[in-house]
């Protein structure tokens, strides 16, 4: 592969410098890889390569080319994340794929879908929806905003499922409080109790080391453009064999009676380079160091996170144990009018220029910030810096 980055050419590379390494504004510290990701230079360069092969014969690409080409690529997320090629569709993102489920799901008027008061807010919009429509019922499992153990995250979901429950949609890592649930311990727990499992780990390939058939769910979805650095737009979904006869997507097209792959594969005309870009994001997280990776943006998440909370009196999230990369901290126990969030999100950026995630949660203020090869211990310290002024000047004000 030709070098498009300073990476290529030395591995020890990180901090700031490996900031050359995409496209990101280095006058800024971006503490928010959660929510977006950031494509490394040499992956947007293989999908430009992707898209201009395409532009050469669109029709002989599509017609001849791409069953093949998504095929050979589903077979690279299989052996990166367990199961085989036929097991594993693209979509979108995971939101798209939580859709899909639903919409297939066969739901009784009466039956119950189950979730947890963590879930993601356009996956629990979505569930609302498909349950009206379907005459069920939405169940949420109140769990704490603060988890304190795996044990509690299983007994507080457990106590809700009743004979009605059917589906169960749980996070992996939730978004606002970026915990790490032990989902594998839920299915097991769920599937006693005869309910379906679908696991919402959009931040989970790249983040955390994943073996998707182990965790035992029967669907598991995620976003490869997070962490695992490819396109944005890249959502896989995995279903277990025994699920495939049920599953189509929400967008039906010229698949929907060939079977779950056909249904998935082509459902209308759309850009696939994200998709086909897949290999390239793995490579990258490869040559960023792979699981070592993993457990160094851990590692700096928790001492980075520890270091903002601590200097504002601030409560984390979770314990250690159930955190990653990223570390959510709860500012302040209130809100004080709904706008308050984006706007101390944005006095953080145009003031400060630091990136970060700013939400209401749970009637909660709460700061997330994340940890990645181009970050820096002292990233977090200007992270503090800028939200102890902020205390003396608007986020005090706010809260007279």
């Amino acid at each position: 592969m030709t070098s498009h980055s300073p990476w290529d050419r030395s591995p020890s590379i990180e901090g700031h410098a490996a900031l050359s390494a995409f496209q990101l504004a280095p006058d800024r510290i971006h503490l928010n890889h959660g929510s977006y990701g950031a494509v490394p230079l040499r992956v947007l360069a293989e999908q430009e390569r992707i898209r201009a092969h395409i532009e050469r014969d669109p029709t002989s690409f599509f017609q001849d080319e791409l069953p093949g080409a998504l095929r050979a690529m589903a077979s690279k997320v299989a052996a990166r994340f367990g199961g085989a090629a036929q097991d594993w569709v693209f979509c979108e993102n995971a939101t798209s794929a939580v859709n899909g489920v639903l919409a297939s799901f066969p739901l009784q008027p009466g039956d119950e879908i189950v979730t947890t008061s963590h879930v993601y807010g356009a996956v629990l919009k979505a569930m609302a929806v498909w349950a009206a429509r379907k005459g069920a019922h939405l169940v949420i499992a109140d769990l704490p905003a603060i988890s304190q153990s795996d044990d509690q995250v299983v007994e507080d979901i457990a106590a809700v499922l009743t004979p009605r429950s059917r589906l169960l949609i749980v996070d992996h890592i939730t978004s606002a409080t970026a915990t790490i649930f032990p989902v594998r311990r839920i299915v097991e727990r769920a599937h006693r109790q005869g309910v379906a499992v679908l696991v919402d780990g959009a931040h989970a390939p790249g983040h955390v080391e994943l073996d998707v058939p182990a965790i035992g769910a029967d669907w598991y979805t995620g976003n490869a453009h997070k962490w695992l650095f490819a396109p944005r737009g890249c959502g896989i979904l995995w279903t277990a064999p025994d699920r495939q006869g049920e599953t189509l997507p929400a967008i039906l097209s010229h698949g929907t009676d060939a079977g779950y792959v056909p249904a998935f594969d082509w459902i209308g005309t759309r850009d696939v380079t994200p998709w086909l870009a897949f290999a390239a994001g793995g490579e990258a997280h490869d040559a960023f160091g792979g699981a070592n990776r993993i457990a160094r943006n851990r590692a700096m998440a928790a001492v980075g996170g520890r270091l903002i909370a601590e200097g504002l009196g601030a409560k984390c999230s979770a314990p250690e144990s159930m955190r990653g990369a990223m570390m959510a901290i709860l500012l302040k126990q209130t809100v004080p009018y709904p706008q308050f969030p984006a706007e101390f999100r944005q006095a953080l950026a145009q003031n400060y220029r630091i990136i970060a995630p700013v939400s209401q949660f749970m009637d909660c203020l709460w700061l997330r910030v994340s940890a990645q090869l181009y970050n820096e211990a002292d990233d977090y310290r200007r992270c503090l810096a800028a939200c102890l002024e902020l205390q003396d000047g608007l986020f005090h004000a706010q809260f007279q």
